[in-house]
């Protein structure tokens, strides 16, 4: 099981990396579309600066899952939050029926919805027991004998 949640972990990062990349590049226009007008608002900023920001923290995350193996929980739990994050402009993007890349029909947008719980769930599997140090009692003992 060990491998397969690195192998998944590392496709996550991957995935993080390349949709943070599509933010800052060809993807960036897209993205700026589906950014709800209450989050300009909320956020007291522009469309561009909340998707360049949203693509900088997904890079900065998708890194993180790979160089940072003993923070790999609270980095997952924090690849989570920020899918859990996102997720109102997904719907907001299905509400509109707002095109972007990849979500050009109202099946595509909804089938999107869905993925969101599935990606949520994937960032805390792939990253679950990471960075946590096994103590087994033997070692607990003798490490009380020696102070």
């Amino acid at each position: 099981m060990p491998t397969l949640r690195t192998v998944s972990r590392w496709a996550l990062a991957a995935l993080l990396i390349a949709a943070g990349v599509g933010h800052l590049t060809t993807l960036r226009r897209g993205f700026r579309i589906v950014v709800p007008d209450w989050a300009t608002r909320l956020l007291r900023t522009d469309k561009d600066t909340i998707v360049v920001v949203s693509g900088v923290v997904e890079i900065a995350l998708g890194a993180a899952l790979v160089a940072l193996p003993k923070e790999r929980s609270r980095v997952g739990a924090a690849v989570a939050a920020f899918f859990v994050a996102v997720f109102p402009g997904n719907v907001h993007q299905w509400q509109t029926g707002r095109s972007a890349p990849g979500l050009d029909t109202d099946g595509r947008r909804l089938a999107r919805l869905f993925l969101q719980p599935v990606l949520v769930a994937w960032a805390l599997w792939a990253t679950r027991g990471g960075g946590q140090r096994r103590v087994d009692t033997v070692t607990v003992k003798r490490g009380l004998r020696a102070t």
